[in-house]
């Protein structure tokens, strides 16, 4: 499937790209830091008590003064534990923020996107992005900084320590230094190019995981269960090599930042060795270099670990930055949004009523991800109470102008108007209010049938409600169930088809739309649900601006003006007497369904 975003080119691992979800909690951030100084204050501290007891009481083979010695020792111990505590639930409390409030913000930037990115934009890539690459971002963000800046006080505050003592055996700590910055160049190289694979890959574990559980149906009445498994296989199996690649160069890159730096302290042993035979130095003294050489050689493995899970989420931070940097194809100007309101803030006391006039003014379209148009210099004035029906065979491009109607893609050129205005001068959110738009294939939420009815008008009255279902003679429905608080289960699974089309269109009518999208809305249904939505369509059609996509000829007849669409083009256009009479496509596709219904009749009999 084809991705739509480009991956922009990120600085200083792209941290700030998301610097603005960490400023919203800057305070309990600097907090979580603050708590850092108490902690590596006694952590360097501590090996100076090291010191203190071997030159006081070990070398001198005495106790006195052990007693405050011990308790002084303890609490500074017991103070580290508390602090620590407290940074430890810092941590994981900012580290729920971030999660909390980069994937809100993700999800209502996808609400905003346009139909386009998720026809080219897989499940499975959104998935990860919004919940795996938020997770890696937030946990790097709160625990890695802090173990960062923690462990590089330490080096620093330990290394000013051990100049203090001997400068000559602390250079020797500092030897090796140089030898690690090109090594973490080299690694950070290969770890960005191994993870970005990594997280490619998950993306498609994701989506094959996904649709393997939403269409099980299918995959069951296919029998393609193997071919699946064998697929997901694949995918899991490049994803075993390629983790194994990335935790292969991970682990290399510890090792050799471990052994660079346990060099060091070996230098530090050796030639500290030499001096404190000769008396140059305390025995405790030799001992405290041994501490806080070993302290900074786990301090700066820690650090190179945090610089490797900075490595991991600059991926992560590009792929959700690509996210959240996709532009809408449809998208109202900075005018339009001032008066009308956007998605989340809307402004419905500047809405103006929708009539239901509509025209295509000299429009040619083609859609963001092809190359040819599938409408050019196209014109057609449809005024309010019109009933337009588009037909044509499977494929054909039936859905382009219901798309461009329903502001679901803008013209290349020309313009669609409503009430002879620009749709583009009046927000999106406005137009879809005032829309109802019934698929092929219905899609109901998760909850009781109450709350899916509500979604067509939130403020419905109860007597509202009960009129929507019985204009499309759905009460036999609510009763079986057991009333308007019955689940309904994920996606509406128990549910027969046409019970769900049934209740989509009492969604539809609840909105009281000015204007009625059907998406050949009975093809899918039985011969008596077909019979029920008719009635209630031909019903319900009066007043309004219909555009119908019929799969049925024998439920367009009536239609104001039919449009055979062919290739994404409109071949043909008038009324069901007049198109009869040109013997063209339209009189063809009658025939051919008329002899099929014929023969289908004769069958049954």
């Amino acid at each position: 499937m084809k991705e739509v975003t480009q991956t922009p080119k990120l600085k200083f691992f792209g941290i700030g790209k998301v610097l603005p979800f960490l400023a919203v909690h800057k305070k309990l951030y600097i907090t979580m830091l603050l708590t850092v100084l108490p902690v590596m204050a006694i952590n360097t501290v501590l090996p100076l008590f090291q010191r203190y007891a071997i030159d006081n009481f070990i070398a001198h083979k005495t106790l006195d003064g052990f007693t405050v010695f011990v308790i002084l020792y303890a609490a500074l111990i017991l103070l580290s534990c508390v602090v620590d505590f407290f940074s430890s639930y810092s941590c994981s409390k900012l580290e729920m923020y971030l999660l909390r409030d980069m994937r809100r913000s993700a999800f209502n930037h996808l609400q905003t996107l346009s139909v386009s990115y998720y026809n080219t934009t897989g499940v499975g890539k959104i998935h990860a992005r919004v919940m795996s690459d938020t997770s890696s971002i937030g946990s790097v963000i709160a625990w890695d900084s802090y173990q960062a800046v923690s462990n590089l006080i330490y080096v620093v505050s330990a290394l000013a320590i051990m100049f203090s003592l001997d400068a000559i055996l602390t250079l020797c700590v500092l030897a090796l230094v140089p030898v690690v910055v090109p090594v973490m160049i080299y690694f950070h190289k290969v770890q960005t190019k191994y993870n970005r694979k990594v997280r490619e890959t998950n993306s498609l574990i994701t989506g094959g995981f996904n649709e393997g559980i939403t269409g099980v149906e299918t995959t069951k009445t296919l029998i393609v269960e193997e071919k699946l498994d064998k697929q997901f296989y694949a995918n899991t199996k490049e994803m075993k090599r390629l983790s194994v690649k990335l935790h292969h160069h991970r682990s290399l890159f510890f090792a050799m930042t471990s052994f660079i730096v346990s060099a060091a302290v070996a230098i530090v042993l050796w030639y500290g060795g030499i001096i404190t035979v000769k008396g140059v130095i305390a025995i405790g003294t030799l001992s405290v270099f041994m501490t806080y050489a070993q302290g900074i050689v786990d301090s700066v493995q820690f650090v190179a670990e945090a610089m490797s899970d900075l490595v991991t989420i600059k991926v992560n931070i590009e792929r959700y930055t690509a996210l959240m940097e996709t532009e809408t194809d449809v998208q109202d100007t900075p005018e339009v949004i001032e008066k009308y309101g956007d998605s989340f803030n809307e402004k419905r006391e500047n809405w103006e009523p929708l009539l239901g006039d509509i025209e295509f003014k000299d429009v040619s379209f083609k859609y963001p991800d092809g190359d040819e148009y599938v409408l050019e210099h196209f014109n057609l004035k449809v005024k309010k109470g019109t009933t337009v029906a588009i037909v044509g065979e499977t494929g054909a491009g039936k859905s382009t102008l219901v798309n461009l109607v329903c502001r679901f893609f803008d013209p290349t050129d020309g313009a669609v108007l409503i009430d002879g205005k620009d749709a583009r001068e009046r927000s999106v959110q406005w137009l879809h209010s005032n829309i109802g738009y019934v698929l092929q294939v219905p899609h109901l939420f998760s909850g009781t049938v109450r709350e899916n009815l509500l979604y067509g008008k939130t403020d419905a009255t109860e007597e509202e409600m009960q009129e929507a279902v019985k204009s499309v003679n759905a009460e036999r429905i609510i009763e079986r169930l057991g009333g308007y608080d019955a689940q309904i289960g994920e996606g509406g699974n128990t549910l027969s088809t046409g019970e769900k089309q049934l209740l989509s269109f009492a969604r539809a009518i609840l909105a009281d739309p000015a204007i009625f999208v059907l998406d050949e809305a009975t093809s899918s249904v039985d011969t008596i649900t077909e019979n029920l939505i008719q009635q209630a369509i031909d019903k319900l059609m009066q007043g309004r601006t219909n555009f119908v996509i019929a799969h049925r000829l024998s439920t367009i007849r009536n239609a104001d003006v039919i449009l055979v669409v062919n290739d994404g083009k409109i071949i043909e256009r008038g009324s069901h007497d007049e198109l009869i009479k040109k013997r063209g496509t339209y009189f063809d596709l009658y025939l051919k369904q008329f002899r099929e219904e014929n023969i289908k009749q004769s069958v049954n009999s």
